[in-house]
C-alpha cells in the first residue's frame, strides 16, 4: 500500500508538471489572442459603468433590482432556516428555481441541506440579478449582447456546482469513494489539457467508416474542394429524380449518416431515392484561398451538374442543411438568373438566409469580430481552426457543453459514454480564411444575402426571390444555431409554393431524429404570411418524425418509379472508392 501511495504521489507530481508545461506553452502561444479579449472585456464593462454613473435614472433601476434582491435574499433564508423544518416535507418548493434545462442543480442533495439549498437559491438569486441589470439598463443593442455574453459566461463560472467544497453531490461521492473520484478526476484532467479541449464522448468508441457513415455507396466523383458520394439503392425501383444533399462544411457530412438506426441518409434510401451528398474538404494550413464562389462554383453547382449527368434527370431535388442550406440558396439563385431550370424542388433544413436575427450567436458576432477576422488575428495559417470554432459555439451553451463535462470528467472523475452524435461535433473542420471572412462579414454582420442584388457571388447578382421552385422550409423549435423564427423568413424571400415545417428539438437533435424512436414531434399546417408568431399560433403539432411527412411529400413531386440499379456513377463519372470517402475522414 505504501508503495502504491508513493507512486501515486509520484505519478501526481509528473502530471502536475505536464499540466504546468503545457498551459504555460499554451499561454506564450496564444498570449496575444487572451490579451486582445480581455482588452476587450475591459472596454465592454467600462462603457456599462460609465453609462451607468452618468445617467442617475439608470443608477436607480440598479440600485432597485439590488433592494428587490436583499429582500429576496432574506426570505430565502427565512423560508430554509426558519421555517425549513415544517417546509420539508414532499412538497417543498425553493423560493428560486433554475430556469427550464438548467440542470446543474437536479441532484436531490441540492435540496435535502439546508446549506447547500441556501447557496444554490443564493447563487440563482444572484445570476438572475446580474442579468437583469445587463438586459434593463438602456444602451446600445450591439454592446449590450457583448454584455450579456460576457456576464453569462462569469456567473456560470461562480456557480457553486463547479467547486467540490459548494456540490454536495460531489461531496457525498468524495467521501463514498475516499476520494477516488477526485484522484480520476485529476487524471482525467491532465488528459483533456494534452488534447487541448474537454472530452464530451468517449471518442475510441467510434470510427468513421466502421460504425459511423457504414450506408453502402461510392465517392463518384472528387475536385480539390468536394467528394460526391452516390449511395447505393436498396429498393427495387426508384424515384426518376434523384436527391442532392448539401450539408454544412463548418462539420463532417456524416451527422446525416451516423448509424444505421439514425442515419437519414439510409432512411431516404430506403424510401426509394437515389441519394446523394457532398462531403468536404477539410482544408489543412495554407489552404485558406478556397473563396465563396468557389464553395458555389466547385462545390454546390458541380454536384447538381454531375447528379443531373449521372441520373439522367432533367431536374433533381435538392436539401441543404444548416451552412449548406445558405450555400444552397444562393446556387439556385445564380441557376435561376441564368434560366437553367434544373431544381425540382429545394429544401432547407435548419438554413438561415436572412440573418438578422441570429439568436444567441449575435451575442459574439460583432464589428469588433469582424474586423479581428479580417486582420487575420483569429487565424492560424490561413484557415480558422475548427476546434476555435468548436469552442465559439460551446460557449454559447456552456452551461451544458463546458461547465456539465467539466463537473463530470474532473469532480466526480466519471469518463464521458459513448455518443455518436458528440463524436461527430468534436470531429471538427478547418474554414478557409477568405471564405470565412466573407461570409461572416457579408451574410451573417451585414445580412446582404437578403436584400435583392446586394451580393454578387458566381459573377451574378444574387436575388433568392427568383427561386421559383417548390420550397420546404423546415426548422427546428429550440435551434440556438439557425433560430425558428429565422428559418421561417425564408418563407417569405423565396416566390414559388412553399411550406414550413417544425420540428421539435435542436439544431442536431431535431435534424437526427429517426421515426423508429419517436422521440420528437412536429408542428404543420400554421398559416403563412403573417409571420413567424402568426404562424406558430395556428400550427398544430403532430406525433412521430417529421422525416416521413417530408418524405412523402416528396415523392408526390419526385416522378415515376425506374428500376434501381446497383452500379453507380456512370461512363464519365466512375467509382473512385468506397463511401464515405477520404475527405470524411481527414482530421483538423
Amino acid at each position: 500500500m505504501e508503495g502504491s501511495k508513493e507512486f501515486s504521489i509520484e505519478k501526481l507530481f509528473k502530471d502536475t508538471l505536464k499540466i504546468n508545461k503545457r498551459v504555460t506553452e499554451n499561454y506564450f502561444e496564444n498570449c496575444s489572442g487572451y490579451n486582445r479579449d480581455f482588452h476587450d472585456i475591459v472596454l465592454t464593462y467600462s462603457y456599462f459603468f460609465t453609462k451607468l454613473f452618468a445617467e442617475p435614472n439608470e443608477m436607480v433601476k440598479v440600485r432597485t433590482f439590488y433592494l428587490e434582491f436583499l429582500q429576496k435574499q432574506q426570505a430565502i433564508w427565512k423560508d430554509i432556516f426558519i421555517n425549513g423544518n415544517e417546509n420539508k416535507g414532499a412538497e417543498y418548493a425553493p423560493l428560486v428555481l433554475p430556469e427550464k434545462g438548467d440542470n446543474r442543480f437536479r441532484a436531490p442533495q441540492w435540496n435535502e441541506h439546508p446549506c447547500f439549498d441556501f447557496i444554490k437559491q443564493n447563487y440563482l438569486l444572484l445570476e438572475q440579478l446580474a442579468l437583469k441589470i445587463v438586459d434593463e439598463v438602456e444602451m446600445g443593442e450591439p454592446i449590450k449582447r457583448k454584455l450579456d455574453f460576457y456576464t453569462q459566461q462569469y456567473t456560470n463560472l461562480i456557480s457553486p456546482s463547479n467547486f467540490v467544497l459548494t456540490n454536495p453531490e460531489v461531496l457525498e461521492l468524495t467521501l463514498k469513494t475516499q476520494g477516488e473520484n477526485l484522484w480520476h478526476g485529476f487524471t482525467n484532467l491532465v488528459t483533456d489539457i494534452g488534447k487541448g479541449r474537454i472530452s464530451q464522448t468517449d471518442e475510441s468508441a467510434f470510427t468513421v467508416g466502421k460504425n459511423l457513415a457504414i450506408t453502402p455507396g461510392a465517392v463518384i466523383y472528387e475536385n480539390e474542394l468536394i467528394q460526391l458520394i452516390q449511395y447505393t439503392p436498396s429498393t427495387k425501383t426508384v424515384h426518376e429524380i434523384p436527391l442532392l444533399i448539401i450539408p454544412p462544411w463548418i462539420n463532417k457530412y456524416y451527422v446525416l449518416d451516423l448509424q444505421p438506426q439514425n442515419s437519414f441518409v439510409k432512411f431516404m434510401v430506403d424510401q426509394g431515392f437515389s441519394v446523394f451528398i457532398i462531403s468536404w474538404k477539410n482544408p489543412p494550413p495554407k489552404m485558406g484561398y478556397f473563396t465563396f464562389d468557389d464553395y458555389v462554383n466547385k462545390g454546390a453547382l458541380t454536384a447538381i451538374d454531375v447528379v443531373q449527368n449521372i441520373s439522367g434527370a432533367k431536374k433533381i431535388n435538392t436539401l441543404g442543411y444548416c451552412l449548406g442550406g445558405t450555400l444552397l440558396s444562393i446556387s439556385c439563385a445564380v441557376l435561376a438568373a441564368k434560366k437553367t431550370d434544373v431544381i425540382n424542388s429545394v429544401s432547407f433544413m435548419a438554413s438561415m438566409i436572412d440573418f438578422s436575427d441570429i439568436g444567441p450567436m449575435g451575442d459574439v458576432i460583432n464589428e469588433a469580430l469582424v474586423t479581428k477576422l479580417e486582420r487575420g488575428e483569429l487565424l492560424k495559417d490561413d484557415v480558422m481552426h475548427g476546434h476555435d470554432m468548436e469552442r465559439a459555439f460551446n460557449l454559447i451553451r456552456a452551461k451544458d457543453l463546458v461547465w456539465n463535462y467539466a463537473i463530470n470528467n474532473y469532480l466526480k472523475g466519471i469518463a464521458p459514454t459513448a455518443f455518436d452524435v458528440i463524436y461527430w461535433t468534436n470531429d471538427n473542420t478547418n474554414l478557409p480564411a477568405r471564405m470565412y471572412v466573407y461570409y461572416m462579414k457579408e451574410m451573417i454582420f451585414k445580412n446582404r444575402l437578403s436584400r435583392k442584388n446586394a451580393l454578387r457571388i458566381a459573377d451574378t447578382a444574387i436575388d433568392i426571390g427568383k427561386i421559383t421552385a417548390p420550397v420546404y422550409v423546415i426548422a427546428m423549435k429550440e435551434d440556438y444555431i439557425s433560430p425558428p423564427q429565422t428559418a421561417f423568413s425564408t418563407t417569405e424571400l423565396v416566390s414559388g409554393p412553399v411550406e414550413f415545417i417544425l420540428g421539435e428539438s435542436g439544431h442536431v437533435m431535431g435534424v437526427v431524429n429517426p421515426p423508429a424512436k419517436n422521440k420528437y414531434g412536429h408542428y404543420l399546417n400554421g398559416k403563412l404570411g403573417y409571420g413567424f408568431n402568426e404562424w406558430k399560433k395556428t400550427a398544430k403539432l403532430f406525433e412521430g418524425s417529421w422525416w416521413i411527412y417530408w418524405s412523402d411529400k416528396l415523392k408526390e413531386n419526385s416522378g415515376k418509379k425506374i428500376p434501381a440499379t446497383r452500379l453507380l456513377g456512370n461512363k464519365k463519372y466512375k467509382e473512385i472508392e468506397p463511401a464515405p470517402g477520404t475527405y470524411a475522414k481527414e482530421k483538423c
